[in-house]
């Protein structure tokens, strides 16, 4: 028996077997000398609640000596990138200010603020949609609102970012700064209301000025001249001895695009294929309109009508160009950017390392009205004076000074390349800017299809933005960012994106009737909402009726989806067609509420049999309009008087009969 197993084998397999038996002797015998394994399981103790969460912000807190908490609201990056200012300005006051997403602590936690010695709790949140928080903030605003902890001892201020189109003006900053005095805390410095439809900056530098000598005063701190000059990172330039692998424009994780991994958001988005890119407007159109089909197969990305897309541009090569050129230095040099505060959660201003070309062109943004810091810095980089004068008015919260910085910045729309253009002799060094420069942000837009209709697709519908600014300065050409990226994709090509979840929703019913209102591109989550009613049409299913308000300039021009509409009306999907022109040629201008109110009696007989009423589109004066039009068919076809008429809208709202996905 032996010898046949041994005939199994050549020599060389016995040596191994033999060997491998040899070894596994030895390893055996060292394990069990005096009875000692160096592998024996290691036990970990049980950790308690709290100790747990002594590593948390409060422990940060405590341990680094840290008194002042900032935390952001922030859904385009706006809010983040203030409170990053407010901490750079408050390390003038030797104060290491902690700047934290809410969404990425245990809000349980505030309420042992108090343990921190001399704390400042400052929010800088924004308003979303209809008066709600944004999306990072959800959880600390129904935990502000529904707690009733002690926060006796926290002395607090909140800027508030909103927009005075909307009815919800600063609704969120508002809410948190009456519940926290409520809540005991002690209100430092006044509620400051940034209104983006006007100028926000203008109204952050306002409050700024007045916050900052308030708060150093009330806590005793001194002025740190030195600190004025302080990098808050610091460049390492690699070369090829160091063997690094770079950024090519992911978001979190080195490798995402080409190692694609579920689930996909903000940090880890999917690269999306494009199906289609056609346009929408006629060839008469002055006007570019852009329908975009994405492919989601593999992604695992599940979205509802009336969701949004968010795509990541890149900037325009052509002005990333511009930048390096004026920078004069390598744009293939590879680098990062390292926190000098070696306790910060930040590590980097942005994924790092990488090169330069790829930090203009994929993370920060060079392209948006210049801010009034990078004014400032800038300003000590120019080698002529009268160049530096006018960088440092600019950039001074004086009358004379916001008023320029309105005119010459945001009226004038002026970018970084603008200004380095208008100020040839200002040279800062690349890492610098890189540092001031906010992130390039992804954009949202309505998807424009129902999952029932394309389940492995999102369509978009963006108008191209570019027009042209001139004043006594200059004339210049003026091109989104996003919508120019993505009339220049081909089919194949991918683009990075996620979904976001919204509140706007159609009737569970089928039956319920709805009435959208949507110019222009605001066709977008109804041209979905239209999709999911035809498919329960074609399952057998009844279906409601479909009264649509659409408006455009020319109908030779610009009516976009024109033969999808009609086809729906045959089907007899939309029951109600009514379209408004506003640009034809010797004809009055007619917009949606005007043929609203042509249809008065038929809007209030789908209300009273508890019609939806959805809005889409220009938040400034469209929604405004609309609403306007139907508060007077409530009073003078629904016989309600003016109060009856407002309460009866509220409830509209309140009831979610009324929703609103507009912008300014």
């Amino acid at each position: 028996m032996l010898d046949w197993f041994l005939s199994q084998f050549d020599t060389v397999d016995v040596v191994v077997l033999v060997a491998l038996a040899i070894g596994g002797l030895y390893f055996y015998f060292k394990m069990n000398a005096n009875n000692k394994s160096s592998f024996a399981p290691k036990s970990t103790p049980v950790v308690p609640v709290r100790q747990q969460r002594e590593q948390g912000f409060i422990a940060r807190m405590k341990n680094e000596g840290r008194q002042v908490l900032i935390l952001y609201g922030s859904q385009t990056g706006t809010a983040e990138e203030l409170s990053g200012r407010l901490a750079k300005d408050l390390h003038r006051y030797t104060q290491k200010a902690l700047v934290l997403d809410p969404e990425e602590i245990d809000v349980d936690d505030l309420t042992r603020l108090p343990e921190v010695e001399n704390v400042l709790l400052v929010l800088c949140v924004a308003t979303y949609g209809e008066g709600d928080p944004t999306d990072n903030a959800q959880q600390l605003f129904e935990f502000i609102k529904n707690t009733d902890a002690d926060f006796k001892g926290v002395k607090y201020a909140v800027f508030g970012l909103g927009n005075k189109t909307y009815e919800h003006f600063n609704e969120v900053g508002k809410i948190f700064d009456t519940r926290l005095e409520e809540l005991g805390a002690e209100r430092v410095y006044t509620l400051g209301l940034g209104d983006d439809d006007a100028n926000l900056e203008e109204d952050f530098m306002r409050w700024r000025e007045g916050f900052l000598p308030h708060v150093a005063q009330e806590f005793a701190w001194e002025l740190n001249t030195d600190a004025e000059t302080q990098r808050q990172y610091r460049l390492e330039l690699l070369g090829e001895e160091n063997q690094v692998t770079l950024f090519k424009g992911e978001y979190g994780r080195l490798g995402a695009f080409e190692r694609q991994r579920p689930p996909f958001d903000l940090k880890n988005p999917f690269l999306a294929s494009i199906m289609t890119n056609r346009e929408l407007h006629s060839e008469e159109s002055d006007r570019s309109c852009r329908h975009v089909e994405l492919a989601l197969e593999g992604s695992r990305i599940r979205y509802e009508a009336g969701d949004h897309v968010a795509l990541f541009p890149t900037n325009d090569p052509s002005a990333v160009a511009a930048v390096l050129e004026r920078l004069d230095t390598d744009s293939d040099q590879a680098f990062r950017l390292i926190n000098t505060d070696e306790e910060s959660s930040k590590r980097n201003p942005f994924p790092c390392p990488t090169t330069l070309r790829t930090a203009f062109t994929h993370y920060v943004d060079i392209c948006a009205p210049l801010k009034s810091h990078v004014l400032k810095a800038l300003a000590e980089f120019c080698t002529d004076e009268k160049e530096k004068e006018k960088l440092k008015l600019l950039s001074t919260p004086s009358e004379e000074g916001l008023k320029e910085y309105a005119s010459y910045i945001v009226k004038g729309r002026r970018s970084l390349v603008d200004v380095l253009r208008a100020f040839p002799s200002c040279r800062p060094p690349f890492d610098y800017l890189l540092e001031l420069l906010p992130r390039l942000q992804a954009r949202y837009y309505s998807i424009a299809s129902s999952p029932k209709h394309s389940e492995n697709a999102i369509h978009v519908t963006a108008v191209v933005t570019t027009y042209s600014i001139a004043d006594e300065h200059d004339e210049r050409f003026i091109k989104g960012v996003c919508t120019n990226w993505l009339k220049e994709k081909n089919t194949s090509e991918k683009v990075p994106i996620f979904v976001r979840k919204s509140q706007m929703r159609l009737p569970h019913r089928t039956t319920t009737p709805v009435i959208l209102i949507g110019p222009g591109t605001g066709l977008a989550p109804f041209r979905g909402f239209i999709q999911e009613r035809k498919w329960h049409k074609d399952q057998g299913k009844e279906v409601g009726d479909i009264m649509l308000f659409f408006g455009c300039r020319d109908p030779t021009k610009d009516y976009i989806y024109k033969d999808e509409l009609e086809g729906y009306r045959n089907a007899e999907v939309i029951t109600d067609l009514h379209v408004a022109f506003s640009r034809i040629q010797g004809k009055p201008k007619v917009y949606v509420q005007h043929l609203m109110w042509e249809q008065k009696e038929r809007v209030w007989a789908l209300l009273e049999q508890g019609a939806h009423i959805y809005v889409c589109g220009d938040a400034r004066n469209m929604a405004k309009d609309v609403q306007n039009c139907l508060l007077r068919i409530l009073r003078e076809v629904g016989g309600q008087s003016e109060e009856e008429a407002i309460r009866f809208f509220k409830d509209l709202e309140r009831q979610r009969r009324y929703q609103a996905d507009v912008w300014s």
